[in-house]
């Protein structure tokens, strides 16, 4: 697939050249390449009838799903800012994202783990966008002709995204970083590790964080691989999706594999269709790495 200069040139490129093969494969919701660009246009009319517009900020605060990718990718589209917010923050840090950042826009979940984030925030953004109200916020699109204007807007070297820090000595802060940028960054990371066309892509990393959006959902897209998101990690659930859905792509943390190799059902989990395990973000005991490729 040629590389976009852009994300918001990422879905309509993929849809043409690769228009059914399959994008995200989430439980019962499976997405075509065409089907993936339909519904992140659609998200992206549905934030221009709004009038959400270029530069805005548009945060989401939700587990792993077809709707945050769908979302993220229509806020790109249109040259809104995503600022994708952890899953595990309380009402107070999430509401620091939200004013540092000066979202207009609020994508989340009903409820996770327990959660109901709108009732965390005293004070959500104007426009709140839940599982709940996902059909009803469709309502009134802008026209597909603003959306071809908003789209032959956005530059490469607009901001794609503001993604905070941990905070661990401070208030988080937002980093910055272009469309240019980040499709550069993550297309060399795509090549490097040896992700392809045709690859069934098991995103356990959180979308929230770079490893999950970036080296995960887009990555995924920029190469013609399958998004199988994946919302929670124990051993049990991934070791029954890879056998399910023959993933072939396993990227993780050590303590990830560690999980697995360590899972009583692991010699008798059919795990033949795994091709490619990344690992990193700690330290990695190169007995580890043996007993990963054994």
């Amino acid at each position: 697939m040629s590389a976009p200069a852009t994300i918001a040139e990422l879905t309509p490129r993929a849809a043409r050249e690769r228009p059914e093969e399959l994008a995200i494969s989430d439980g019962d919701v499976r997405l075509s390449y065409r089907e993936l660009h339909a519904r992140a246009d659609a998200f992206a009319r549905a934030l221009l009838g709004r009038g959400v517009a270029h530069g805005d900020r548009v945060a989401i605060w939700a587990p792993n799903t077809w709707r945050w990718v769908a979302a993220a990718l229509g806020a790109h589209a249109i040259g809104a800012v995503l600022v994708p917010i952890n899953t595990r923050y309380k009402g107070d840090e999430a509401a620091h994202v939200l004013a540092s950042s000066g979202a207009r826009v609020l994508v989340t979940a009903d409820q996770f783990l327990g959660t109901r984030y709108l009732e965390l925030l005293a004070t959500p953004p104007e426009i709140a966008v839940t599982d709940a109200t996902w059909s009803a916020f469709h309502d009134g699109l802008a026209p597909e002709a603003e959306l071809h204007r908003a789209r032959a807007r956005v530059s490469p070297q607009d901001i794609g995204d503001m993604m905070f820090t941990s905070g661990t000595t401070g208030a988080p802060k937002g980093i910055l970083a272009t469309h240019a940028q980040t499709l550069r960054a993550f297309g060399d990371w795509a090549s490097i590790v040896g992700l392809r066309g045709g690859d069934r892509y098991l995103v356990v990393a959180p979308f929230f964080h770079s490893f999950g959006y970036k080296a995960g959902m887009l990555a995924a897209l920029m190469t013609g691989a399958t998004i199988h998101p994946h919302a929670i990690f124990d051993a049990d659930s991934v070791l029954a999706r890879i056998a399910a859905e023959r993933i072939s792509v396993l990227p993780g943390p050590p303590t990830l594999y560690v999980s697995l190799l360590q899972h009583p059902e692991r010699a008798s989990a059919d795990l033949r269709s795994l091709r490619l395990a990344v690992t990193g973000a700690a330290v990695v005991p190169v007995e580890l790495v043996h007993r990963m490729r054994d």
